[in-house]
């Protein structure tokens, strides 16, 4: 069974955004070092048309072969006339305003994510699915969560989206590596305890 994995970038105070979502104050940290990491582990976690200039869009995928992400995220792409965000990846976009695709490369889903997501994880193959946010998508597919990928960024937002919207629900995870960065980034990666 393939695993869903939450790759997500938060403040120590566990926003992964501003109030509206915006996410540009984690840019910063995005420094030669983190670059590296982010190039040689998770180089499909990192937009096609992000990757196209810097010379890295042969890279091969080493985690993910599918991404899943909310309505507000792929706007995000949509609004700099990018409607293939990770041309890299099968592509799925959750939202129930948006009626017809805008790139026959991704599948919008409409119903049942849960579903959906189990027959995903349910496919043959040796690469994974990338929760790409955002919170309220995150609340819904919870349960679902294998593994949890967490980018801390030294900043305190005070306030901001949080990194899931959902109801109130213990899961437990349990701590596989921690990878600190020179200029105060965290990794850590948690699997879901059974």
């Amino acid at each position: 069974m393939r695993k869903l994995t939450y790759f997500i970038a938060v403040s120590i105070d566990g926003f992964i955004g501003a109030p509206s979502g915006d996410a540009t104050a984690f840019l910063s940290f995005v420094d030669e070092e983190f670059f590296e990491f982010l190039k040689a582990e998770y180089p499909e976690t990192m937009s096609t048309n992000g990757r196209q200039p810097l010379g890295i869009d042969d890279l091969e995928n080493r985690h993910f072969d599918t991404i899943i992400q909310g309505r507000a995220s792929y706007d995000v792409a949509l609004e700099l006339g990018v409607p293939s965000p990770y041309a890299h990846m099968r592509q799925y976009v959750v939202s129930r305003s948006i009626k017809e695709s805008p790139d026959p490369a991704v599948e919008i889903v409409s119903g049942d994510v849960v579903a959906k997501v189990r027959e995903l994880k349910a496919e043959e193959g040796e690469l994974g699915i990338y929760l790409c946010g955002g919170a309220d998508l995150a609340g819904q597919l919870v349960d679902e969560i294998d593994e949890l990928v967490i980018k801390t960024y030294p900043l305190v937002l005070g306030s901001g989206m949080p990194m899931f919207r959902s109801d109130f629900a213990l899961g437990e995870f349990t701590l596989q590596s921690v990878r600190t960065f020179g200029n105060g980034v965290l990794v850590r990666k948690y699997d879901r305890k059974p």
